[in-house]
Formats: C-alpha cells, structure tokens, sequence
C-alpha cells in the first residue's frame, strides 16, 4: 500500500524513508534497476490489491471480529516466522519502545482492519479500497502538524484533489445523509496515516521487521480479546469454502506474504519507486472487484477514482530542489 514521502533522517546505516504499509522507517537502499524487485512489487500490488474481494467474500458469512482475528493471526504468525528463520531478533529498544509498538498497533493495525470491515459490510468494496488509499493525502497533512513538515504546493493541490473526488464520490449517495460505509472508509485511511506519522515521530529502535510482527500481535490480542464481548463466540463453524478461502488469503497472502515481499523490495527499490508501485492496488482492488462480485463503478465513481489516484501521486512524487 501506498506510504508517506519524508525528509531524510540520519541513522547509522544512511538516510531513513517510510515503509508505506506498515509505516516503519527502514534503510534508503541505492537506485537499482533491480528486475527481481520490480516483479515482487507487481506481485505486492496483486496481494494487496485482490484483499479486497477477498475481505467481501469472507465477511459475507463471517462476523467482522471473527474474520479479523484469524486473518491478523495468520498475519502475526508469518512474520513472526520470518523474523525466527531469518534470525532478525525479537527484542525491541526498551520499555518506550513496547508502548510505542503498543499505540502503532492499535493505528495501523486495529483501527484499519476494523474500520476496513465495517465500512465492507455498509459500502461497494471498490468505494472502500479507493478511500482507504487517501492514507498518503492525510498522512502529509499530520506530518505537516505533527512534524513540523513543509506543507508544499504538491501537496496542497493533492488535499485539493482528493477533497474534490471525495465529494464526487458521496454527493450521488448524499440524498438520505452522508453514507456511514464511506465516512468508515475515510477513517481507515485516516488511521493509517496517524499510525504512519505516529511511527515516525516514535523513533522505535529494533528490527523493521519485528517491529510490524509485534505490531501484529498487539492486534491479534485486542480483536480476539473482543471477540466474546461483541459476538459472542468465534462465528467459523457455518462458513462455506469462499469465505474461508478469503479469510485466509487475507490473513496469509494480504498480510503475512504481502509484508515479506514489501521489505525484501524496499531493500532494493527506491522507496520512491517503490510507494508509487504500489499505488497500483488500490487499482487492482477496483478491477478485482468488478471481475469477482460484479461491482460495477458508476460515471461519478470513475471521475472520484482518478482524482484520489492523483492526489496521492502528487504527495509521492518528489520535490524539485
């Protein structure tokens, strides 16, 4: 998923960049021409991408807290594996440093994954994964508050553009009240931009890759612990084979193998090239979608699309010097 252009920070191995999935900084590799990179980053974009129709299929027959504690515990477990076989270590800097994966957690991980749900269950699936791609539009707007970071012209134009494809979105839908579905869809987004920024501000010392591990499990642990308070019992025994395939491709492919092939490309792309690769899954997201549950975007759709898909190429593009 797409992620947040930042200034570079000194660290010791060289200038830091944003993972833009999990918002985790990790080390600016060189430019490459690296083609084995750039195939994982279509393969990246085709996980993230297809998660969505398969988050529909699952929540069809699977209550929201059920799904997400099995998909984010599939998620928790395949990095945790990556982390123990590519002997990465499980430590983290210190007590700060738990808080801070703590807090991440619930931003990047709960609040998205919940939030993603609902707004599955009130709105189309392609209006959902759209909006939810405002994440980089929102993400420069806290790190403009939060950071002190300079507020460009790109990315007032970008606030501009998405502003102006969210209202052609929800003006068609608007007659009986402003949809929850895509006020829910927003608030993913938004979410992720917060934990992005969040991260960023955090500094958290350890592995980049065991720190969205334990991001994982801190989400794991908070939906399964709502899982009896909300619905009761887990709620899997009645799902038919296309909602499990779904809850489990989400759970393995659009978490556990999307993160793995996410930092073994920023290890050899461009965080640029990379972050703009994958502005492509929200893309595939709108096209899986028409082909697999016969969404098909409206006129007013397609215009809001474009204008979101642009606003976010705008934070991502660099600035001239």
């Amino acid at each position: 998923m797409a992620g947040l252009r930042q200034r570079a920070l000194p660290g010791p191995g060289g200038p830091l960049e944003r993972c833009p999935h999990a918002g985790l900084k990790v080390h600016a590799p060189q430019p490459t021409t690296d083609t084995t990179a750039k195939l994982m980053l279509v393969a990246l974009s085709l996980c993230w991408g297809l998660t969505w129709p398969a988050m529909r299929f699952a929540l069809d027959e699977i209550p929201p807290f059920s799904m997400r504690s099995v998909t984010v515990g599939l998620g928790a477990i395949s990095l945790l594996t990556v982390v123990a076989v590519q002997k990465r270590g499980f430590a983290l800097g210190g007590g700060r440093d738990w808080l801070h994966v703590f807090v991440a957690g619930m931003l990047n991980i709960v609040a998205f994954t919940m939030l993603s749900s609902f707004a599955l269950l009130m709105a189309a699936t392609s209006r959902v994964a759209m909006l939810s791609y405002t994440m980089p539009i929102w993400a420069s707007l806290f790190a403009w508050l939060a950071l002190g970071e300079r507020f460009s012209a790109a990315r007032i134009t970008a606030l501009i553009m998405c502003a102006s494809g969210i209202a052609i979105l929800v003006y068609p839908l608007a007659e009986h009240g402003i949809p929850a579905g895509l006020l829910l869809a927003l608030a993913t987004g938004i979410s992720w931009a917060a934990g992005t920024v969040y991260i960023k501000w955090a500094r958290i010392r350890g592995d980049v890759v065991t720190i969205a591990a334990w991001q994982l499990v801190v989400a794991f642990a908070v939906v399964l612990a709502c899982v009896p308070l909300i619905e009761g019992s887990f709620h899997l025994s009645q799902a038919h084979a296309p909602a499990i395939f779904g809850t489990v491709f989400t759970g393995l492919v659009g978490s556990g193998l999307a993160y793995f092939l996410w930092f073994k490309i920023i290890g050899r792309l461009p965080a640029m090239t990379a972050s703009l690769g994958v502005l492509t899954a929200p893309v595939i997201g709108v096209v899986s979608t028409a082909i697999l549950l016969g969404e098909r975007p409206t006129v007013p759709d397609i215009i809001g699309f474009v204008l979101i898909f642009a606003a976010s190429v705008c934070v991502l593009l660099p600035a001239r010097r």
